[in-house]
């Protein structure tokens, strides 16, 4: 399948440029696309990861892919989406986050072979430019009534409290160079990015059409692809979560909470985040939908986006850890779980801290405790909820005549530190001990 036929039927594919002469351009394989990443900090998240599947799929589709790091114009920062100047980074912690991102990609893209992507950091030409001959041989090609009608210079414009200072100001001349560098240095002719890119896109494309104007006009210049800036289907930003963004590395978010947040995908999305963010075929995602709408308790198309996505950013290992934990957290019996994926199971749940030294004793009785705990709220209700076989402990219901008078023991310590109990199905509270 043609590269843009392969973005269009994701609904990956906004805007490109060029038109016919693009597509012909591309009947070719070989072509060489790049696409920036902003280093403002050192891991990306799942919004981000659209940029680098489209640069998977252009590796699939038998062309080269660039992957440039804004080592340079990270020094700058990106006004698009900010309506406060940033603050500005060391060229340390730029580095640092450079280092952080390099991480991810690795998961998707291959590094050796025929079409291997390569990584290119912009501090390399960027830093090394002179100012005066910036102005010279760039600037005078960039007319400042067109820059400032871009939206994220526009806003900031009309905005009398922060404005817009000269260095932001100046982050389209540095992209755009960015692209005439690579068309000359190693034969790019494409940018890929997101929709809020285009203008900067268009912005490299005219100064290498400046610069080639001695080429034979049979020489492809340049283009651009632009994906959409996705959303769900409430409208809510991809990735972005109560608690927080999904990150793509396990240092900012765990395995299980990774394979959580797809599960947790309504129904009217998973079938376009199957197209979005996998890379099953066309076939293989429609069947998946059939099987969903017949058996729709079942989840199949969410359990298969958290199955997809968490072996291509954790490995096959920690799928099967994350299955087998949600076997254990909604079959009750936790006492599976090992150290490690019992505490990233229970990270978010309510949680109280107790000395061991209360095992045993009056102060460990579930009377006593649960009140401690967002179970319940009174002494009265916690014997009325064992009395009616509401609490757990590690998944194992109290029952029987004597449950009120139940009290917590060193043997009901999972890994020698924690006790799970549980009111009904769902509610759980984790305690301590130390």
């Amino acid at each position: 399948m043609h590269i843009l036929d392969e973005l269009q039927w994701r609904g990956l594919l906004h805007q490109t440029t060029g038109g016919d002469e693009l597509r012909a351009h591309l009947e070719h394989g070989g072509r060489v696309a790049y696409c920036g990443f902003d280093p403002t900090v050192d891991s990306l998240t799942i919004g981000n990861f659209i940029p680098i599947k489209l640069l998977r799929h252009w590796q699939l589709a038998g062309h080269t892919p660039i992957i440039l790091m804004g080592g340079g114009t990270g020094l700058i920062g990106d006004p698009s989406g900010k309506d406060a100047e940033r603050q500005l980074l060391t060229r340390e912690q730029v580095e640092q986050n450079v280092q952080g991102q390099l991480r991810a990609f690795s998961r998707v893209l291959e590094f050796e072979g025929e079409h291997a992507a390569v990584i290119v950091n912009n501090a390399d030409w960027l830093c090394d430019l002179k100012f005066i001959d910036v102005l010279r041989d760039v600037g005078k090609y960039f007319s400042v009534n067109v820059m400032i009608q871009k939206d994220s210079v526009k806003d900031r414009l009309h905005n009398r409290e922060q404005g817009i200072s000269y260095t932001e100001f100046s982050y389209m001349i540095m992209q755009a160079y960015d692209f005439l560098h690579l068309r000359r240095t190693m034969d790019c002719t494409i940018q890929i990015a997101g929709s809020d890119q285009y203008g900067n896109i268009v912005a490299g494309i005219d100064l290498i059409r400046r610069d080639m104007v001695d080429k034979p006009e049979s020489e492809f210049r340049g283009a651009g692809i632009t994906a959409p800036l996705v959303t769900g289907s409430d409208g809510s930003k991809i990735g972005k979560t109560e608690k927080g963004a999904v990150w793509l590395t396990d240092d900012r978010t765990s395995p299980y909470a990774f394979h959580q947040y797809w599960l947790n995908v309504s129904d009217d999305d998973a079938g376009q985040f199957l197209r979005w963010f996998t890379f099953l075929d066309k076939a293989t995602i429609e069947s998946i939908e059939t099987k969903h709408t017949e058996v729709p308790h079942e989840r199949i198309a969410q359990h298969t986006l958290a199955d997809e996505m968490t072996r291509l950013f954790h490995g096959q290992e920690n799928v099967d850890h994350c299955n087998d934990a949600a076997k254990a957290l909604f079959g009750g019996d936790v006492t599976t779980l090992d150290s490690h994926m019992l505490t990233e199971v229970f990270a978010e749940v309510p949680a109280s801290e107790f000395s061991k030294t209360f095992l045993g004793g009056e102060a460990a009785s579930l009377v006593e405790l649960l009140p401690q705990t967002e179970l319940c709220s009174s002494k009265r209700e916690a014997r009325e909820f064992l009395k009616n076989g509401s609490i757990s402990i590690n998944g194992q219901k109290v029952n029987g005549d004597d449950a009120v008078d139940r009290v917590l023991t060193t043997e009901d310590l999972l890994h020698g530190s924690t006790i799970l109990l549980r009111r009904g199905k769902k509610v759980w509270h984790a305690t301590r001990w130390s």
